[in-house]
């Protein structure tokens, strides 16, 4: 197949101003031309985590500017002429400081569409915070333990590619840009739904009250079993040749006794070998890499 047949934005170019570029290296992945301006100190991304910032900005074009010199307002002015869509996560009060809000956007640029990352949507997205304070305020955190996974940032993320794949299409339709944010505390809520239907909640369905949806320990580690299709789950207990009981807690706890026979990576193999969803729980890093320490 050509490359180009998968890469279907390789006509657009987008210019970023925001930090978070988990949106631009799925815009870059899709085709995209992506200039991202970082200011003269640099993006935190490529100190905190080089690794992961070499990673992300893989074919971008890097420009560093300081937006309060107007030398350096002018260049930004002539780069962002060209572009397709801008994408931003700064405040709207700051981007209006910077001539950069949307009424003025659109006026120089009418083809020019605009992704706004923001905290909060509407009349709060002037109100500060980040991953660790969408998740709190959704209830999603266990303290003192903090989050493995930045959920507002990656939820935002992909429903920024969204957004952008929208208002191109809007584009090419009408002749136009358009303009639309994507607030980081509502994509964290989305993430959040399962939780507040009781669904993962402890002892729901999907929060350890089905024994064949759960985390059992072995003789050495854990699995997850996620045995939920009716045909996985009878498969199991014909393979493991476990009495049937009406009772869940009789069940789950012939499934505990029977997975300390083995190691978590037997099991995994086990799994493979009867075509049944059995994974060994992988172990977190013990240490962080010293290029993780800011």
């Amino acid at each position: 197949m050509d490359d180009d047949a998968v890469k279907p934005l390789r006509n657009f170019r987008v210019l970023t101003l925001a930090l978070n570029v988990l949106a631009t290296a799925r815009l870059t992945r899709l085709g995209a031309s992506v200039i991202k301006i970082e200011p003269p100190s640099g993006d935190p991304l490529a100190t905190a985590c080089p690794a992961w910032y070499q990673a992300l900005t893989r074919h971008q074009e890097i420009v560093r500017l300081d937006l309060n010199s107007s030398d350096d307002r002018t260049r930004l002015e002539q780069l962002l002429k060209p572009c397709d869509l801008l994408l931003t996560a700064s405040r709207p009060r700051a981007l209006a400081q910077l001539d950069l809000d949307w009424p003025t956007l659109h006026q120089r640029y009418p083809r020019l569409s605009q992704v706004a990352i923001v905290g909060f949507p509407g009349k709060q997205a002037e109100l500060p915070g980040h991953d660790l304070t969408y998740q709190a305020h959704l209830g999603l955190l266990n303290p003192p333990a903090l989050p493995r996974i930045l959920v507002a940032d990656l939820a935002g993320a992909e429903q920024a590619v969204g957004t952008a794949l929208a208002l191109l299409l809007a584009r090419e339709r009408d002749g136009t840009g358009g303009y639309l944010q994507v607030a980081l505390a509502e994509a964290a809520a989305a993430f959040a739904e399962p939780l507040n239907y009781g669904l993962t909640t402890a002892g729901g369905m999907l929060g350890g009250g089905l024994p064949e949806y759960n985390l059992y320990q072995t003789r050495q580690g854990w699995v997850a079993l996620a045995a939920l299709e009716p045909h996985f789950w009878q498969r199991l207990q014909q393979a493991l040749r476990l009495n049937q009981p009406e009772q869940t807690k009789l069940v789950q706890k012939d499934l505990a006794q029977c997975f300390l026979t083995r190691t978590a990576l037997d099991w995994e193999r086990w799994g493979e070998d009867h075509d049944l969803p059995i994974v060994a729980v992988k172990e977190p890093p013990i240490k962080p890499s010293a290029s993780l320490v800011l």
